[in-house]
């Protein structure tokens, strides 16, 4: 029986040779789906890098014996840790996924957030130019910030014309907010190191790809509050919902739910950044948005979907008034702020790569609502018992 990366063959019709990849943040919601692809699909070896293995423990705690040699888990903080460099030395290729990427975080920690997002990103930035490895970053979609359009009056007619809100790789503007609103911490500071990234190709032949994913969703994304993270903590959109959804409390819509949004299902992005990793003649030197353009919705209706699906996934009937509306400043506290919308242009990837996303919205949160009830429920009614019981 061949081996996986011996039927791999680029999109040039090239063969794949096996890859050493150095993945830091591998422990992830993104990385632990990664990391199952090249397992399952390749012969590429993983040096798994992070703080926490919750996520691919069922691959590095031990690794089962088919993997053996093929994955190891690292721990270790890229803050201030003398084994970085030489982890990054041993691979072909580093793929960074570690962030700090929860817009309350934003707000309430906007120091962390710039270290994490751009201080913390310097060395691995560094140590692959110094050593002449390749790298893959990832990025955001709120680099691009604000769209043009949401600077026209509200019945404005150019509001509806693309060149106002499709956001473009090499052409967008990334419109920022005041900097009294540090709801802008992450954006800036990631379009810093994507600036610095971009540099380092220019003046010192570094190798690189810029990922900007645009809300991918799917299992294992975040954490439900109380159970898998901290009771006080306020995951990203979808996870938030779904604690909702688990404890049978109303949606909270920041703000009415206006913004617009796109998203898109986490293994059809996986596929996206596998081609990256075997495509390096194609890939070098382009930033891709990695999004699904056809499944827009505002806030509030995914609010309305996800309670339409999860009451078919549970059997429970939603509530009477299953949605109720919050401030931005009672949800995130003071210096919140947002964009209208964000819409992938999908040119590049698809010229370069030939990828296009396939899963849609409802058939996504299917799947991803049927993980939470099963992964979570009991969990959740365990830890609102316990709650009572000691109030």
């Amino acid at each position: 029986m061949s081996s996986p990366a011996a039927a791999r063959l680029d999109l040039d019709g090239n063969p794949v040779a096996p890859l050493t990849i150095c993945m830091i943040g591998a422990g992830g919601f993104i990385g632990s789906h990664l990391c199952e692809k090249l397992m399952a699909e390749t012969a590429h070896v993983v040096l798994a890098v992070d703080v926490y293995c919750d996520k691919i423990r069922h691959l590095v705690d031990p690794a089962p014996p088919h993997l053996a040699g093929r994955i190891s888990f690292h721990r270790l903080n890229i803050k201030n840790d003398s084994r970085l460099e030489g982890l990054i030395k041993m691979a072909d290729l580093t793929i960074n996924l570690a962030a700090i990427c929860t817009p309350a975080d934003y707000n309430t920690r906007p120091l962390d957030t710039i270290y994490s997002n751009f201080i913390d990103a310097l060395p691995v930035v560094k140590y692959c130019s110094e050593n002449n490895k390749r790298l893959i970053h990832f990025s955001t979609c709120e680099v691009y910030g604000k769209t043009i359009g949401s600077f026209l009056p509200k019945d404005h007619p150019l509001r509806k014309e693309p060149e106002f809100y499709i956001l473009k790789e090499d052409e967008s503007p990334c419109i920022f907010g005041p900097i009294v609103k540090q709801r802008w911490s992450y954006a800036c500071a990631k379009q810093l190191i994507e600036r610095l990234v971009f540099a380092e190709g220019a003046e010192n032949g570094l190798e690189f790809t810029i990922v900007r994913p645009f809300n991918w969703i799917g299992p294992r994304m975040d954490f439900i509050p109380g159970v898998d993270g901290p009771s006080e903590g306020v995951p990203r959109v979808l996870a938030c919902f779904s604690n909702n959804l688990l404890r049978r409390e109303p949606l909270k819509l920041v703000d009415g739910g206006q913004s617009q949004r796109t998203f898109v299902y986490i293994k059809d992005a996986i596929e996206a950044v596998v081609l990256m990793i075997e495509n390096p003649a194609r890939a070098n030197g382009h930033i891709f948005n990695v999004g699904n353009p056809n499944n827009e919705v505002t806030v509030r209706e995914l609010a309305q979907l996800m309670t339409e699906v999860y009451a078919n996934v549970s059997g429970e009937a939603p509530l009477d008034e299953p949605m109720i509306d919050v401030s931005s400043s009672q949800f995130y506290g003071e210096g919140y702020d947002d964009s209208d919308k964000r819409i992938p242009d999908m040119t590049i990837i698809n010229k370069q790569l030939g990828w296009n996303p396939k899963t849609p919205l409802k058939d996504l949160l299917e799947t991803t609502l049927t993980y939470q009830h099963k992964t979570y429920k009991e969990a959740v009614k365990r830890q609102m018992s316990q709650a009572s019981a000691s109030s």
